[in-house]
């Protein structure tokens, strides 16, 4: 697999990215929208994480409920789609073509959305600033 960049959410708001290597990304291979994650296995210690989406190589997001790893479907709302704002109030009953990739990780995802479920004893900004500094 590639490498794999997370995207992690805290419950105060704030987001933190971290770019794991193939050994550490393999961990997260098969794994789907909707699944807990130890972040041991991510080298976060303490630290449990929910999967909660995410995007392949070429920019498409993960929706939950598609099986295969990319698919175009008909959608009215949800992941993968804005809307049509005319006059600032957006039109109902649009229905648009897009692509979508499936809600499993493959060696196609690129970025893993991730929520953090459980904090563990280090702060979550400094175990993601100190990774860089150790890999130099």
């Amino acid at each position: 697999m590639v490498d794999v960049k997370l995207v992690l959410g805290t419950a105060e708001g704030k987001t933190y990215q971290k770019e794991v290597k193939s050994s550490e990304a393999d961990r997260l291979h098969g794994k789907k929208i909707g699944d807990v994650v130890k972040g041991e296995e991510l080298g976060f210690f303490g630290y449990e994480f929910l999967i909660t989406g995410g995007s392949d190589n070429a920019g498409f997001p993960m929706r939950k409920g598609i099986q295969t790893p990319r698919k175009v479907i008909l959608t009215a709302g949800g992941v993968g789609y804005s809307g049509k704002d005319r006059n600032k109030s957006r039109q109902k009953g649009i229905i648009v073509r897009k692509t979508v990739c499936g809600e499993r990780i493959t060696s196609l995802i690129h970025q893993v959305n991730m929520k953090v479920l459980k904090a563990g004893q280090q702060p979550l900004g400094e175990a993601a600033a100190e990774a860089p500094k150790a890999e130099q």
